[in-house]
């Protein structure tokens, strides 16, 4: 008996880290505790969580619910390590270790949190500016806004192990300057895309001619490039630093397209039936549901006749509705003048 009351007295003068086996039973009891009870509230909000998918929820409650389901591990383990730090008296060193374990631990945590509130506010300012470049836009600008965060979070990291971070990044910035060189058609791509997400010069879908010649229709916005289908079918892929810096028509921003067109009557048309014809083209617009006249007018005596000019516009941007109702005009047209005996001019000159 004498001998197992000194084995337990022997345990108990046992020390490391200048803390009896008793203080260390002490802290570990606390921070197990700690940590099951907060990873059993975890649980039991994602648990209460999942009642709520695919119910419309207020956005507040709904950002609040996203970030407790993307909770992890690292901020329990936190925190049950603060608490059973307290029962302890380390040496310094040691201390310094434990901390800047809960810092890295709770940075890490905060990263996934910033990284899910940029997510879920993009998608929503999406939603609500609408277009077909919303999820290319969520796409490029979440890309950027996590490099930041986790860039912030590994100097964060590096700072509170000891590692001195303004000469690091001294000496990334004088390397940094070669990386960039090398790497500056990546980064000038990359800036484009940002670029491109912000000013929204065209989005998917729209139909583009770039000074360079080349004529397609918007696939997909990349983060470094950007692909059109061309009229013939084949894949276009244009860098977006390139693209940035072209001359852009887009015809998917079209509201109407006008149509112009100038013909010549022969000089043998009397004046009583030229009087006539610009309001038998107006009827012939009038008579296509997708045409609006504009104007007709005998605008000059030409070379081989008298010139008139028709000007209608046709609603929408779609190309073959305009072709449809600009050649339904001109058949319109040609049958009306046809019908009232008017010859159009012939192309030798008098």
């Amino acid at each position: 008996m004498q001998n197992y009351v000194r084995s337990i007295t022997g345990l108990s003068d046992m020390t490391w880290l200048g803390n009896s086996l008793a203080d260390w039973i002490t802290a570990l009891f606390f921070g197990l505790a700690t940590f099951v009870a907060l990873l059993l509230v975890r649980r039991q909000i994602q648990r209460r969580t999942r009642k709520f998918v695919g119910t419309q929820l207020p956005q507040g409650v709904h950002f609040a619910l996203t970030l407790a389901k993307r909770t992890r591990m690292a901020p329990l383990f936190a925190a049950s390590l603060a608490v059973g730090s307290k029962y302890l008296e380390l040496p310094a060193r040691a201390e310094h270790l434990a901390s800047a374990t809960i810092i890295i631990l709770v940075a890490f945590q905060v990263a996934i949190w910033a990284s899910v509130a940029v997510r879920l506010y993009l998608e929503e300012t999406a939603v609500q500016r609408g277009g077909r470049n919303a999820q290319t836009l969520v796409t490029i600008l979440r890309f950027v806004a996590n490099i930041l965060i986790w860039s912030i979070v590994l100097l964060l990291a590096l700072d509170n192990l000891g590692i001195q971070v303004k000469a690091l990044l001294t000496g990334l910035g004088i390397g940094g300057i070669a990386v960039a060189l090398a790497v500056q058609n990546v980064l000038g791509d990359l800036l484009a895309s940002v670029s491109i997400a912000l000013d929204r010069p065209f989005e998917v879908g729209d139909a583009l001619t770039l000074d360079n010649g080349y004529t397609g229709t918007v696939e997909a916005i990349g983060i470094k490039s950007t692909r059109l289908r061309s009229v013939s079918g084949e894949q276009i892929v244009i860098s977006n630093s390139e693209l940035v810096k072209a001359r852009i028509r887009n015809y998917g921003r079209i509201d109407q397209r006008r149509s112009v067109h100038r013909f010549s009557l022969s000089y043998t048309t009397p004046p009583t039936a030229l009087a006539q014809v610009p309001d038998m083209l107006r009827r012939a617009v009038d008579a296509c549901e997708d045409a609006g006249f504009e104007r007709a007018h005998v605008v000059a005596n030409g070379a081989v006749g008298f010139e008139l000019e028709l000007a209608f516009v046709v609603v929408g941007s779609d190309y073959a509705t305009y072709l449809n109702a600009q050649q339904e005009v001109l058949l319109a047209v040609a049958a009306a003048l046809a019908e009232a005996g008017i010859a159009l001019a012939s192309t030798a000159p008098r």
